[in-house]
């Protein structure tokens, strides 16, 4: 199919998983194992990584690398030397485009700067910082194991390294906050050297702490209001929004996040790591083994790769509204084409009957939230779910 091999010419995103953190924390649903420093099998994690990668490249073959992202778990619990290994492995079997986006996602209490001196020597140039608060009391009630100060420092510390593409998380309607303790960590952030923040509630999400023992959270005006001026004061420190909640200085935008948001085809690598490709036939989707051992032992025998199927037409078009719909920019039509392989016409009058009750506005041929169907994005989105 046409759009089929339009997709097929586009650069794609490697997404590579390293699952071991120092602490899981009481709101984290993410495939994450806790450990002791040095306590993990670092060495045949990333041989098994490396095998993996080199097998599932052919998937790719002769597309180009737009984007590798390094998460977790605490992905800067493995040496410099282990990501040299395995971002050498990508330039050798995957055909990297100039200036590729590097993204290692790094704890505040895991940072020093010789290590990550050697991180952005073997190829990272872009941190991402997950400082999640600037407040102790309220890092404390997460489960963090830093305080404001290490968080701080750690930011100040990447920029002096000389890494010039840094990004913070930061949530908020955390447990017992207050409007102003909210306000005065998104300054926190503001006031630092970085160029990306990921700015974003706290949910309790199953399989969490929080979800078995939930604790007391502002209520939902209270996270308007502090949604609402946190935004304010995002823009007048020139971080402007892209995406629900994503800020970014001008040309900061993650390459990465964005390929995801826009429906590109990516690549996971790694225990529990998914993958989207679209292939002669359609949009292939897969998961790998998610127990961190099992995944090394299945890499072996080469059965790490489950729950391989095709996309239906239902799910392409759930899966394209759900995440382009997040974008500030939105879609075009064209783009629905190409992504998904299905003509307009199939979701056309979705989209108008979204646009008639005002959820989706439409300017200039494009097609995006409008400021209530942004607020309420969530219940847009679902609107897209087969039989809704």
């Amino acid at each position: 199919m046409k759009s089929a091999y339009l997709m097929r010419q586009q650069p794609v995103s490697i997404y590579i998983h390293l699952p071991w953190c120092l602490h899981k924390c009481a709101y984290c649903d993410f495939n994450s194992h806790a450990t002791a420093p040095n306590q993990f099998p670092e060495h045949l994690y990333t041989k098994q990584l490396i095998a993996d990668l080199t097998q599932a490249a052919t998937l790719i073959d002769g597309r180009e690398v737009r984007s590798i992202f390094i998460g977790g778990g605490t992905p800067s619990l493995f040496s410099p030397e282990s990501i040299a290994k395995i971002l050498s492995t990508c330039a050798n079997v995957t055909q990297l485009k100039d200036r590729c986006e590097i993204t290692l996602e790094t704890n505040p209490g895991t940072f020093e700067y010789q290590k990550f001196a050697e991180f952005r020597s073997a190829g990272i140039n872009r941190i991402s910082i997950g400082a999640q608060s600037f407040n102790d009391k309220h890092l404390t009630a997460l489960g963090r194991i830093h305080n404001a100060d290490e968080a701080i420092h750690a930011l100040q510390t990447a920029h002096k390294i000389g890494f010039q593409n840094i990004n913070v998380d930061l949530m908020f309607g955390l447990p017992s906050q207050s409007i102003e303790e909210a306000f005065t960590d998104i300054q926190t952030a503001c006031n630092q050297e970085v160029s990306h923040i990921s700015y974003y509630q706290l949910t309790l999400e199953p399989n969490t702490i929080f979800h078995r023992f939930p604790p007391q959270l502002p209520n939902e005006d209270t996270n308007w209001e502090i949604q609402s001026n946190g935004l304010k004061i995002l823009e007048r420190a020139e971080y402007q929004r892209y995406e629900v909640s994503a800020y970014a200085q001008e040309h900061a935008q993650c390459v990465h996040n964005t390929n995801y948001w826009q429906y590109g085809d990516y690549l996971g690598i790694g225990a529990g790591a998914h993958s989207k490709i679209t292939t002669h036939d359609g949009i292939l989707r897969n998961q790998r083994t998610r127990q961190p051992d099992s995944y090394m032992q299945a890499v072996s025998n080469q059965s790490h790769v489950l729950q391989q199927h095709l996309a239906t037409s239902d799910q392409l078009i759930f899966e394209f509204m759900l995440n382009n719909l997040r974008l500030v920019d939105g879609f075009t039509s064209d783009t629905f084409s190409t992504t998904t392989g299905l003509p307009w016409s199939h979701v056309e009058q979705q989209v108008n009957t979204q646009i008639e009750q005002g959820l989706i506005e439409q300017a200039h041929h494009r097609y995006r939230a409008s400021a209530h169907g942004y607020q309420y994005l969530d219940e847009l989105t679902q609107r897209f779910l087969p039989n809704q």
